[in-house]
């Protein structure tokens, strides 16, 4: 269940914060907890586990994140500079403490693409994850791998949405790799499915468009610590909805 960041690092982060990184490495990131199966097609749930950085609605070329002085758009997340819709973008770090599978928010259609570095090698996410776990504070001041890192753009078809949303895998400095699970493309998954995993530090971002049918409501804190297929991050209200059950009931009546 969702907690505070402070709530987090007492009751899951305390207990191993002293154990070398050679156990850490060995014994405890690659961990895979049985969890229950949620499925609602009224909520998007968190496809990772980690700690809510941002969470914004914002145009395709409007700021997303500035990273000393260098505005990050949603054209620069997913590296598509035609990308044309007004977005929820849900950032969620994960500490080298976190489960590093992913899940599927929403069922659909999975495709992929994956974008190398723009430079040789990813940039360090360790400043942020101090600030996280040492610090307690949110920052994206040292966030400059949002520009540079590698990543997997995962786009989810569904005939009930009004167009695709999509999964922003980022790696981090010593990252070996983003690891599909499966690599067939155009995949039929299903919410709560695991259909990756990142290796040793990372970032995931939720990307919903923005619709004349539905509302999007996020539920959580920037700065609660989230649970893959376990949390809620939006709710989904139909605004067709109401009027349907309206003409129904009217129906009914006659």
């Amino acid at each position: 269940m969702a907690k505070s960041l402070e709530e987090w690092i007492e009751t899951d982060v305390r207990a191993v914060q002293d154990k070398s990184l050679s156990w850490l490495s060995q014994y405890y990131f690659f961990r895979d907890p049985t969890r229950p199966a949620y499925i609602d097609p009224y909520y998007f749930f968190s496809p990772a586990d980690g700690v809510i950085l941002y969470q914004e609605v914002v145009e395709p070329g409007e700021c997303l994140v500035d990273i000393k002085g260098k505005p990050y758009s949603l054209r620069d997340a997913l590296r598509d500079p035609s990308y044309d819709r007004t977005s929820l973008v849900i950032g969620i770090f994960m500490t080298f403490f976190d489960v590093h599978v992913n899940r599927v928010p929403y069922s659909g259609r999975l495709s992929y693409r994956e974008l190398d570095a723009i430079d040789t090698l990813n940039l360090p996410m360790l400043a942020v994850e101090k600030d996280l776990v040492e610090d307690l504070r949110i920052s994206t001041s040292a966030a400059d791998y949002l520009h540079n890192n590698q990543r997997m753009v995962n786009r989810f078809e569904n005939a009930d949405l009004s167009g695709p949303y999509y999964v922003l895998q980022i790696a981090d400095y010593d990252v070996d790799s983003i690891t599909p699970f499966e690599l067939r493309q155009n995949q039929a998954v299903s919410q709560g499915d695991r259909f990756s995993q990142i290796r040793y530090g990372s970032q995931v971002d939720l990307i919903i468009p923005v619709s004349d049918r539905y509302d999007l409501t996020p539920l959580q804190r920037t700065g609660d610590h989230v649970e893959g297929g376990v949390d809620p991050l939006v709710r989904i209200t139909d605004r067709e909805e109401p009027a349907a059950e309206a003409a129904a009931t009217e129906g009914a009546a006659r």
